[in-house]
């Protein structure tokens, strides 16, 4: 057991949040196929709640088995508690449960925190966990008062809350569960105005990011004095959620609100109120792109991120116009842009890989088909077009590999990959013609 301990102590950061994160996973599977977490009458495989599990700490929502017809209140208890600690992260769940029990966060935890929140400062970090814990106490018991009012006039008040409980969790963690059964999500509720906006409220404030939320409060609201990052990402979250909806409009027969809300859900958060197995192809590669690029850093969503996107843009923008790279008033970091790049490539590589392998192993599904399920996989969104019971074992795996490695983030992954160590040898530049 001690060289467990030392050996640990010896790993880096982001190997340990990656750690961390496959325990869970596994502790949740485990959970979720004891027979007091399934119904009477229900059969289970583990692969089954493995993926569950899976789905749920990477916050995604992709269901392999309906939650609604296949766990108990406690079954559905424990997924709540694995949205929730998937959502907020390992590192801040546990670094709270250090703090509520009156002990001291050591150097080695503060750094965890630091990597995991994606800070630059070990300044303030506990701190910060209490707040992180706040906002999200506060954000989910408003959700789910709000969203009581709405079930509670089509099921009894226990469950009513119960229901409200679990979909505020799920809607501010921008992970697509539900438990109302059927595989019908929020489809009864797609002209349901106060359901709509709450939902779309918890989405878009869980997906910018807890740093994002502290800053607005702290600085009330004065866009002049925000940082360049807020900004970004709230410009970059605002105008993605426009388009979206103006191009789900004009290519799907839904309404404004369906548009809006899909606009909103497809950044990570996988509610649908629409089936999406009726969407045209058009409509669909809409929903893979917004769910590519997905919420933003420091939040509980997933994707490239709004700033990689920002940074890729800005500069093409640069080298095509030979400027520098400026927005909001501010340079634009130098290193931004190579970093972008590297996780945008690294993230193309894991979707086409992803979508190539499910073709082999379920070749019965479309090519449309299959890339929606990867990249909503991989952007931890949960959205999918009907197809994610019927998938094989070999697909199941692989989504289950896609999703965890979303959940990290591909900057994780580039920081231990590519970013970890420096090199020594300096060699003379060659000459290589690019484009």
């Amino acid at each position: 057991m001690d060289k467990i301990v030392s050996l640990l102590k010896r790993q880096p950061p982001g190997r340990l949040i990656a750690l961390g994160f496959a325990a869970v996973i596994l502790l949740g599977s485990v959970l979720l196929i004891l027979p007091c977490s399934i119904q009477d009458g229900v059969e289970v495989r583990y692969i089954d709640t493995l993926y569950t599990s899976t789905s749920a700490v990477c916050v995604t929502g992709l269901i392999a088995i309906d939650a609604g017809d296949t766990f108990t209140p406690l079954g559905q208890a424990i997924l709540a508690g694995l949205i929730q600690v998937g959502g907020l992260g390992v590192t801040s769940v546990g670094a709270g449960i250090i703090i509520a029990m009156g002990k001291r966060v050591g150097l080695k935890g503060r750094t965890l925190i630091r990597e995991a929140s994606n800070v630059d400062t070990s300044s303030g970090l506990i701190r910060l966990v209490k707040s992180i814990l706040l906002t999200t106490l506060i954000f989910e018991l408003a959700g789910a008062a709000l969203s009581f009012i709405v079930f509670v006039q089509d099921y009894p008040p226990i469950r009513a809350l119960g229901i409200s409980l679990f979909h505020s969790v799920a809607a501010f963690n921008n992970s697509g569960f539900d438990i109302l059964g059927n595989f019908q999500n929020l489809i009864p509720y797609r002209d349901d105005v106060l359901l709509n906006l709450v939902t779309c409220g918890l989405i878009f404030f869980g997906g910018i990011g807890f740093l994002v939320i502290q800053e607005v409060v702290r600085k009330r609201f004065h866009w002049k004095k925000l940082s360049m990052h807020a900004r970004v990402v709230l410009s970059v979250s605002l105008i993605l959620i426009v388009v979206g909806t103006l191009l789900i409009k004009l290519t799907e027969n839904v309404t404004w609100l369906g548009a809006f809300f899909h606009s909103v859900s497809a950044r990570t958060a996988g509610f649908s109120t629409y089936p999406l197995g009726q969407f045209n192809d058009t409509g669909l590669l809409v929903l893979a792109v917004l769910m590519f690029i997905g919420a933003s850093p420091g939040s509980t969503g997933g994707g490239i991120k709004t700033s990689t996107f920002f940074a890729l843009i800005q500069g093409v923008k640069s080298a095509a116009t030979n400027k520098n790279e400026k927005a909001f008033h501010f340079a634009v970091p130098r290193d931004a842009f190579r970093k972008a790049a590297v996780i945008t490539l690294l993230a193309l590589c894991v979707v086409i890989v992803g979508t190539y392998l499910m073709l082999i192993f379920d070749p019965q599904v479309t090519s449309m088909q299959a890339l929606f399920e990867v990249v909503s996989a991989f952007g931890t969104v949960g959205l999918s077009t009907g197809i994610t019971p019927d998938l094989s074992d070999a697909s199941k795996l692989l989504s289950i590999v896609i999703m965890y490695i979303g959940r990290l983030g591909p900057l994780t992954i580039a920081s231990l990959w590519y970013f970890s160590r420096g090199e020594r040898t300096r060699y003379p530049d060659g000459n290589l013609a690019i484009g």
